[in-house]
């Protein structure tokens, strides 16, 4: 016999969770569907083990500038597997917990792999399930490049499965999961070769940002290879190498790591069975509520193809179940001024326009503030590390409409930065806030200098 739900969620990452979460809290009769470890790739291959390891990055840094404070540090060993251990552990108590959570708010967690049978009908394991609602957050997997040997490397997967440290990384890509990854392996000692596309990392960030960062990245002993196509990967007694297209030959290396974006995991769900139409890519389109073309299927996360970050899946989740049934009709989540932290070492906080957006959209209206300073905390160390800000301003009234920040403590300081940018914060109203001293993030509102937008950035 068929059983039937109010919504059904396909996927066990954190979008379609909150949503099941917040869906039976009202009542509703959810069922979550997923086949792999509860929590998708923030808790098992993302954002939780990642930054388990920017943080073993971190204390290799202190223990390295401590000698600047006095300290006389022994001779110390760092163990890749204890580490590995030790979060593995920790993201498995994570998964422990999600299903009890689920369980408690008497959501039915449903284990394998959805696929359509028709808009209101899917299939799991020979079982068919009906519901009133769909919503589709199975989220995506990184890209492989379609080349000889590609397989000889690794994805951003792949590296929470090693074992063991490679002394020598190369890391293709220059976004988000590649700046992450490098930083953190030189930091635990690692040789780390970057290969890039372009001159630059962190493409859709302000230029700010990624200079200062390819400056520290570079500074740290991290190698860039820019203009870099790879055409295959080899093997020999020494180890990998990479071959560009211009027959370039880089390496040995004990490990490729490729980091050249992510696509959506929407075609085994056969979309077509529902009349749910994707792109080339599998992203499947959806209005501001979270819908899609065909009525009753809804989707959030990775899969929509934009702002693909664990804190948008959760509120776009949650927000859809207070409209389907909380009663809160227009609910929806506002897009505009989503902030974000690249756990870079060091890191960067970023909210807003760049400068290029500013510009484009305010036109001559645009004027920038910015600073770039050693903190204090780097005042007499022996490894220089800078902080750069910098507010992107518009309009009569000096509108904050962009705030960058690079440097120790941003991923901290950020947030409560993000929350003055979208209440619509004056830089007038910056100035007022009396400073908290000693600190680098005072520094955000003590900014005088300005200067007109670069019209060629």
């Amino acid at each position: 016999m068929t059983r039937h739900f109010d919504l059904v969620c396909i996927g066990g990452g954190s979008g379609g969770v909150a949503s099941a979460n917040r869906a039976a809290s009202y009542g509703a009769k959810v069922a979550l569907i997923e086949g792999g470890r509860l929590g998708g790739t923030c808790v098992n291959v993302g954002c939780v083990p990642k930054k388990i390891m920017w943080t073993a990055g971190q204390m290799a840094h202190t223990i390295e500038d401590a000698a600047a404070y006095g300290f006389s540090v022994p001779p110390h060993e760092f163990r890749w597997d204890r580490l590995k251990a030790a979060r593995d552990a920790y993201v498995a108590n994570l998964n422990g917990a999600y299903e009890r959570y689920l369980r408690g708010n008497k959501v039915e967690i449903i284990r394998g792999y959805a696929r359509f049978v028709d808009a209101r009908t899917v299939e799991v394991e020979g079982e068919r399930i009906t519901a009133d609602h769909v919503l589709v957050a199975v989220g995506g997997t990184p890209r492989i490049p379609d080349i000889p040997g590609a397989m000889l490397g690794i994805t951003s997967d792949g590296y929470f499965e090693l074992e063991t440290q490679p002394d020598r990384m190369a890391i293709v890509g220059g976004g988000y999961i590649a700046v992450e990854v490098a930083g953190l392996m030189r930091a635990l000692g690692s040789e780390v070769t970057q290969f890039l596309r372009r001159d630059h990392v962190l493409h859709d960030f302000d230029p700010m940002l990624r200079t200062n960062l390819q400056e520290h990245m570079l500074a740290d002993g991290i190698r860039q290879v820019t203009g870099f196509h790879p055409a295959r990967v080899e093997r020999d007694d020494a180890g990998l190498w990479l071959i560009g297209e211009d027959r370039s030959r880089h390496g040995p290396f004990d490990c490729v790591l490729w980091a050249i974006g992510r696509k959506p995991v929407t075609a085994a769900l056969a979309p077509e069975a529902a009349g749910l139409p994707t792109d080339d890519n599998g992203v499947i389109p959806v209005d501001r509520f979270q819908d899609t073309p065909v009525p009753g299927i809804h989707a959030v996360g990775d899969v929509t193809g934009h702002h693909e970050l664990t804190p948008v899946a959760i509120a776009a989740g949650r927000r859809l179940a207070d409209r389907l049934f909380g009663g809160m009709a227009g609910r929806h989540l506002d897009y505009e001024n989503i902030a974000t932290v690249v756990f870079s070492h060091p890191p960067i906080g970023t909210v807003g326009l760049t400068e290029p957006q500013a510009v484009a959209r305010h036109g001559a209206d645009v004027k920038i503030y910015e600073t770039r300073f050693t903190p204090m905390s780097h005042g007499f160390t022996q490894r220089t590390v800078k902080t750069a800000m910098k507010l992107v301003v518009a309009g009569s009234e000096e509108r904050v409409v962009g705030c960058h920040v690079i440097g120790p403590g941003a991923d901290e300081m950020l947030q409560g930065f993000a929350v003055a940018v979208k209440m619509g914060a004056t830089k007038r109203q910056f100035d007022d806030t009396v400073a908290i001293h000693p600190t680098a993030s005072e520094e955000m509102v003590t900014m005088k200098t300005a200067r007109d937008a670069r019209r060629e950035v």
